[in-house]
């Protein structure tokens, strides 16, 4: 699994302003992992020709993987290699060929140049986001006669603005991994030191003022609310509040701006007033994602909108503990950013790799108590159990999924028992969503930079711009 900051910088789409490495050449790019015969294995077997129906265990082909875990992460190898012995009960003639990266699997220049040298496994890794760059790159087959319920049980109990998120045109071009909602993270220490219920965190923007306002009463450089406006991290911010009380960043067309407005100006005027008149959002700004990460980890700050990964990251790689932190609804709960990660098949495969990647992603990725929902086995591995994440499931997956990760969890489930049992609706992130971001960190820093910023300045500037980048679509 990639650093919860990876994720973060991928998850809004890719930006080279807030990745951390160069663009690798192209040659370097051909092997993500050991080199494989198995492109050109197209299979053999006696299926059926129709898309619709299930692979034939019959059937013999080599299919690579994009993303396997390295030697390093030694438990999520371990539950790889477990998964594809597993799979190869029922389809012994399918070799999965994993391919492990050195470093971040999903380097965003490391990705584009792989899609441009159609070097890319046959089954390979993206985040929602990335579903149009994988298009226009000619990169993924339309997988949409291939999934149904014979192929892929437990389909109607997907979330369906997850599988949508894999559409374009009516036509489905992956399978999810995992997804993700915002909600208002909080250090649980500091609620119960500032007199504040930890079990049920702040639903309102006035409620997280009064709350923030307590907690950096506590002093000792302890600020209430934190927040980002650098690395495009601060317009991302911005998209994910204007969600939770029902505005949005772009119009219906997808080509005009949507946040100068009364909404926007109140997300802006607000946290000036924190920041300014309130001094309850610590004096060091310009933040970007780690920072709030170190901030609350260390007990220095009260809440943040964040995803639950960002809880697992901070407890594997800050060395805190799952107790300390809990979550409820992105205030408002309007509507709420949503993302995710998925895998796509590549385009020109044979049907029958199709088949066989259906079958694979269904084995290790979308079965109820099998492969990454082996909540148990995740447990004895000594990997986190009970962050609410993945949360696509409804219907009777989610009851026993849900009752299978309470049964192992390895921290607190009931600290998240206020963002769990109040659902908010995802929502999309924008078009040109990193264009667009780094326009609204503008109107971030300075709302939280400068006590005499013009908040309608601003915003009317940031439109201008984000309408033109829009036009250039």
């Amino acid at each position: 699994m990639t650093s919860a900051w990876f994720r973060r910088t991928r998850r809004s789409g890719r930006s080279t302003a807030t990745a951390l490495v160069s663009a690798l050449a192209l040659t370097a790019l051909a092997a993500c992992g050991t080199s494989s015969s198995g492109n050109n294995d197209n299979g053999s077997g006696g299926g059926s020709s129709d898309p619709s129906a299930p692979l034939d265990p019959k059937t013999k082909l080599t299919l690579t993987i994009d993303c396997m875990p390295p030697a390093a992460k030694a438990a999520e190898l371990k539950e790889w290699n477990e998964d594809v012995k597993a799979f190869n009960k029922t389809y012994p003639n399918i070799r999965i060929e994993g391919r492990s990266t050195p470093g971040q699997c999903l380097e965003p220049p490391r990705f584009t140049a792989m899609l441009k040298a159609k070097s890319q496994p046959d089954v390979f890794y993206t985040y929602f986001t990335d579903l149009q760059q994988v298009l226009d790159n000619a990169g993924a087959e339309d997988i949409s006669a291939y999934v149904n319920a014979k192929t892929v049980p437990a389909l109607a109990d997907i979330d369906p603005d997850v599988m949508n998120s894999l559409k374009h045109d009516g036509k489905l071009y992956g399978l999810p991994t995992s997804n993700y909602t915002m909600g208002l993270l909080i250090n649980r220490k500091l609620f119960d030191q500032a007199g504040l219920d930890p079990d049920n965190p702040p639903r309102t923007w006035e409620e997280v003022r009064a709350a923030a306002k307590k907690i950096a009463g506590l002093g000792k450089g302890i600020a209430g609310y934190g927040e980002y406006s650098a690395g495009n991290t601060g317009g991302w911010h911005f998209t994910a509040t204007m969600y939770g009380l029902g505005g949005d960043i772009v119009d219906a067309s997808g080509r005009k701006a949507a946040f100068n407005n009364e909404l926007g100006k109140q997300i802006a005027g607000n946290l000036h007033a924190m920041r300014w008149e309130d001094d309850s959002m610590g004096k060091t700004q310009l933040l970007k994602w780690g920072d709030l990460q170190k901030q609350i980890a260390g007990d220095k700050l009260g809440m943040f909108l964040a995803a639950p990964d960002d809880i697992a990251y901070m407890v594997q790689q800050l060395g805190t503990k799952y107790e300390n932190f809990g979550m409820g609804p992105i205030p408002g709960e309007r509507n709420t950013l949503f993302g995710g990660n998925n895998y796509v098949i590549k385009k020109g495969i044979s049907p029958d790799k199709i088949k066989a990647a259906v079958a694979w992603l269904t084995h290790k990725n979308l079965t109820v108590g099998k492969g990454q929902f082996d909540w148990a086995r995740t447990k004895a591995d000594g990997l986190p159990v009970g962050v609410p994440q993945p949360n696509f499931w409804l219907n009777a997956s989610k009851t026993k999924d849900d009752a299978a990760r309470a049964a192992s969890a390895t921290m607190p489930v009931e600290n998240f028992k206020a963002f769990v049992d109040n659902p908010v609706k995802g929502k999309a992130e924008p078009p040109k969503a990193q264009e667009i971001y780094k326009v609204l960190d503008n109107v971030m820093s300075a709302v939280l930079t400068n006590e005499s910023a013009d908040v309608a300045e601003l915003l009317s500037t940031a439109e201008t711009q984000v309408n033109q980048i829009l036009a250039n679509q």
